[in-house]
């Protein structure tokens, strides 16, 4: 029963009950029909000029009605009791998990089935991810910074990279990497030169950032176990990344970051140390020739720090842009580059333990 439920009669038969040793002033009638909860209040005997039709009223049945304090200092009941407060949201996600795993698991038969079918293929996969990434990259920075860094010169020269070092490795990479750049530079000469030094600068910080990078993963590939290198690499940058999100997700309060990805903690960086490590000891004593577990150790040590700089520093770009993805290509991941992000700044890193630990043959 709420707080309207008690108050004098409005135009309706009523109680009208007595004071202790005096006699009640009319009759008292039951009121058929409304379910009484609580105790009825004591209400004085005041003289009405209605009370005659009320009476009357209430003798034909009529149910009682009322509404309004009784008394003018009378106050609302308190509640019964206190309401629970609502339980916290849980976690939710940050993207279409769903999607996510399901373009992850394309990907990835698509990669591992080139890397172990044909091994141009997979140059030829490779070649593909850098050209999409260029694209995304200095369209980016062409809307968001007015940057016109030129795509045709990056485009052309990217693949030149890739493919060179896969065929002469790294002189070859060097090599074509000074070509590119050059080709940058005077392929911007033909438009006017207002804003030539941001626009050539951008160019060849794609030349680095993109293909340069992308390299190290064809110069891994030549190897005589080249193609479980490269799966190697791809399996510690992975599991790196899921180690982080998971523990992140499941138990991170602390953040690692936050001025340049709130959305990292320390946890999460933990998780990304444990998870690589141990993929990384197994995938050294199983899958690479004449490697050790305690090289797996300090290789997926490796790759979690360099995984974890290398989606940093994107995330400082894309917060620089003012966008939360590079690309819209792939649902649940946002765009090629939002996925080699973790992978281009590791490919050098195991690239170079790899050669120092088991040699480069």
């Amino acid at each position: 029963m709420n707080d309207s439920s008690w108050g004098a009669p409005q135009g309706a038969g009523h109680w009208s009950a007595p004071e202790m040793g005096a006699a009640p002033a009319g009759p008292a009638h039951d009121v058929r029909g409304a379910q009484q909860t609580r105790p009825m209040p004591i209400v004085p005997d005041v003289p009405d000029a209605g009370r005659d039709a009320d009476d009357r009223d209430d003798r034909n049945g009529d149910a009682a009605r009322v509404s309004g304090p009784l008394f003018r200092d009378e106050k609302p009941q308190e509640p019964m009791s206190t309401p629970m407060p609502p339980p916290p949201p849980k976690k939710r996600a940050g993207r279409d998990l769903r999607a996510a795993i399901g373009v992850g698991v394309g990907l990835g038969a698509l990669v591992v089935g080139s890397l172990f079918i044909v091994k141009a293929v997979f140059v030829g996969v490779v070649v593909l991810a850098v050209v999409v990434g260029l694209w995304e990259l200095t369209s980016r920075l062409k809307e968001r910074k007015g940057i016109d860094a030129p795509l045709v010169p990056l485009a052309v020269g990217g693949a030149a990279m890739v493919v060179a070092g896969y065929a002469r490795g790294a002189e070859g990479a060097w090599v074509a990497m000074a070509l590119t750049a050059l080709a940058v530079l005077v392929w911007r000469m033909t438009s006017p030169p207002e804003g030539y030094l941001k626009d050539v600068t951008a160019g060849v910080f794609a030349v680095f950032y993109v293909p340069f990078l992308a390299t190290f993963v064809t110069m891994m590939l030549t190897a005589d176990d080249g193609a479980w290198r490269v799966l190697t690499f791809l399996l510690l940058t992975v599991v790196s990344d899921t180690g982080a999100y998971a523990v992140g997700w499941r138990f991170g309060t602390h953040k690692l970051a936050p001025r340049i990805s709130p959305g990292k903690t320390r946890e999460g960086l933990f998780g990304a140390v444990g998870f690589a490590t141990v993929a990384g000891a197994l995938c050294m004593e199983f899958l690479i020739d004449d490697g050790a577990w305690w090289q797996g150790l300090l290789v997926g040590l490796a790759v979690a720090a360099s995984a974890t700089l290398g989606d940093l520093g994107e995330s400082m770009i894309k917060r620089d842009l003012g966008i939360k993805d590079m690309g819209t290509l792939l649902p649940g991941h946002g765009g090629i580059m939002d996925r080699l992000d973790s992978l281009l700044p590791s490919a050098p890193v195991v690239w170079l333990l790899l050669v120092l630990f088991v040699g480069s043959g």
